[in-house]
């Protein structure tokens, strides 16, 4: 199958993410394997001195996070052919601590094809390029979130 013809979904929701239907969406009949990764809010954070959060607020810039989580896509195509289906789905809004707020998943024929390599690169390069901020609301306050990432021209 060619690249253009296999299954891919991104998308930017505020609605809970489900994971058979998203795993169907990119499962073909050939489909031996699927990594599967899922960020979720912690209640407790230990980035500094440890806090608890109350719940965490996304927001997404939609046109430019879908474009970006596309071109996330398109780089895993081309650094793991072997790649069937790719979905990465982040969630937007107020979320609660052990929600799924994120969710890259791809499939392959076999195990030993990348498949795990790329969920992993695909969790990662969303962090560095699809735009993408959250609050963390807690006891000691709110605050926004911020990476560490500079965007190479182009990206």
């Amino acid at each position: 199958m060619q690249p253009s013809n296999l299954p891919t979904i991104f998308s930017i929701t505020e609605s809970e993410l489900d994971l058979n239907d998203l795993l169907a969406q990119i499962t073909l009949p050939n489909t031996g394997a699927a990594a599967i990764f899922t960020g979720m809010v912690r209640g407790e954070t230990r980035r500094g001195e440890v806090h608890d959060t109350a719940y965490l607020e996304y927001e997404a810039y939609v046109p430019m996070a879908e474009t970006k989580m596309k071109q996330v896509a398109d780089e895993i195509r081309v650094k793991w052919p072997a790649i069937e289906g790719i979905a990465i789905v982040q969630r937007v809004g107020k979320l609660y601590p052990q929600t799924p707020t994120v969710l890259i998943a791809c499939t392959a024929a076999h195990r030993d094809t990348g498949v795990f390599e790329a969920a992993r690169y695909g969790i990662d390069r969303l962090k560095e390029i699809v735009p993408v901020w959250k609050k963390e609301v807690g006891t000691n306050g709110e605050f926004w979130v911020e990476g560490d990432y500079l965007p190479k021209p182009g990206e």
